[in-house]
């Protein structure tokens, strides 16, 4: 069954282009794209997320991002 979104794909790869190309503009390498997404996710997470969630929330991100690179 595939998984429903209530965002349309147009504004999610708008969004990705836009983080892609700061990461392409400052010439990031892999491991400090990777850092740097890192600390966006972990600041989004304990700044959007009640504290009783987020480590639920982190889970649920690992998993998908797993499940992505497969």
């Amino acid at each position: 069954m595939p998984i429903l979104s209530k965002y349309s794909n147009e504004q999610v790869e708008k969004i990705t282009d836009q983080l892609l190309k700061v990461l392409s503009d400052d010439k990031a390498t892999v491991d400090l794209s990777l850092m740097c997404l890192g600390n966006s996710i972990t600041h989004i997470i304990n700044q959007h997320v009640p504290a009783n969630k987020r480590e639920a929330v982190a889970e649920n991100f690992a998993k998908a991002l797993i499940q992505s690179v497969k």
